[in-house]
C-alpha cells in the first residue's frame, strides 16, 4: 500500500532515539522530508547520522517543553519546508511511583512534561499544518491512559489526561486537520535496556529477561515491542491512507489490553 508520503512534510518529537527514531527512518523510506528534534545534541547528531537522510532530514536541538525553542524549531521548519503535514509528539518515559510516594513536585514535573509535550508543539505548528491539504497530527500515549497501574499512579493520570486531550482537538480541528493516538505497553526502548543492564542475574541473557518480563506482564504475544512495530501504526494513522480516520487511539500492546 502507497501511503502516500512522497514529498509530504513530518515532524518527529523525541525523534533521535527510540520509536521517534524509527519513525523517522519509515517516513524516510516512504519518501517524506522529516524534521527531527531531542535535547541531547550528541545524541541528535549520531541520529542524522544514522538516517543519511541528505536534504530530506533536519535535525533542531529543542526542549519540548521550552516554549521559545519549540517556536524556534517551528520557524526553523517553515523556512525549510514552508509547511507540514504530519506532526508525530513523541512524549517522554514514565514515572514509578505509588501515590504514596509522589510528592506535590514530582506530581507538577509529570503533568507538565506529559501535557505540555504535546500541547506546546502542537500550538507552535498550528499554523503550518493549515497549509496543508492532508494535515494530521499523531500522539504517542500509553495504554496507562486506559489502564492504570498503581506503581505508575502519576504517569497514568497523565496519560489519561493527554488522550482526552487528543479526543477533544479532534472535534477542535476538525476537518482541516485529523488527530489520532497510538497506545503503547511494552516497547523496548533505552528505559527498559537500562533496567537490564541493573538485572540482579547478570548471566541471563537478553531474551531470557525480556522473555521473563513479558510473562510477569502476561502480555499474550509473550514478547516486547520493537520500536519499528509503533512506528509502523504511527505511519498509518499520519497519513493520507487513514484520511477517514480521527480522534481514533490504536493499541500497540501484544495484547495486553484488558478493555473492549
Amino acid at each position: 500500500m502507497d501511503l502516500g508520503y512522497r514529498d509530504r512534510v513530518a515532524v518527529v518529537t523525541g525523534g533521535s532515539s527510540g520509536i521517534g527514531l524509527a519513525t523517522a527512518r519509515l517516513l524516510l523510506a516512504e519518501g517524506a522530508r522529516v524534521a527531527i528534534c531531542g535535547r541531547d545534541p550528541a545524541r541528535l547528531e549520531a541520529a542524522r547520522e544514522a538516517l543519511a537522510g541528505g536534504e530530506r532530514l533536519l535535525a533542531v536541538a529543542c526542549d519540548v517543553l521550552d516554549k521559545a525553542q519549540v517556536a524556534r524549531f517551528a520557524e526553523t521548519v517553515g523556512a525549510w519546508a514552508g509547511r507540514l503535514d504530519l506532526l508525530v509528539n513523541n512524549a517522554g518515559q514514565g514515572r514509578v511511583s505509588t501515590f504514596g510516594e509522589t510528592s506535590d513536585e514530582d506530581w507538577r514535573e509529570e503533568l507538565e512534561l506529559k501535557f505540555f509535550s504535546q500541547i506546546l508543539p502542537i500550538r507552535a505548528f498550528l499554523p503550518l499544518l493549515r497549509r496543508s491539504d492532508q494535515a494530521a497530527i499523531v500522539g504517542v500515549n500509553s495504554l496507562l491512559a486506559l489502564q492504570p497501574e498503581p506503581h505508575m499512579v502519576c504517569t497514568s493520570a497523565a496519560r489519561a489526561g493527554v488522550q482526552s486531550l487528543l479526543k477533544s482537538l479532534a472535534t477542535e480541528l476538525a476537518p482541516e486537520i485529523r488527530v489520532n493516538s497510538i497506545l503503547l505497553g511494552l516497547v523496548d526502548s533505552g528505559q527498559w535496556q537500562r533496567r537490564f543492564a541493573a538485572r540482579a542475574d547478570q548471566g541471563q541473557t537478553r531474551e531470557q529477561w525480556y522473555g521473563e518480563l513479558a510473562r510477569q506482564k502476561k502480555i499474550p504475544l509473550a514478547r516486547l515491542g520493537e520500536p519499528e512495530e509503533p512506528a509502523r501504526a504511527i505511519l498509518f494513522l499520519g497519513s493520507p491512507a487513514a484520511g477517514y480516520v480521527t480522534g481514533a487511539s490504536l493499541e500497540v500492546s501484544g495484547g495486553v489490553s484488558r478493555s473492549i
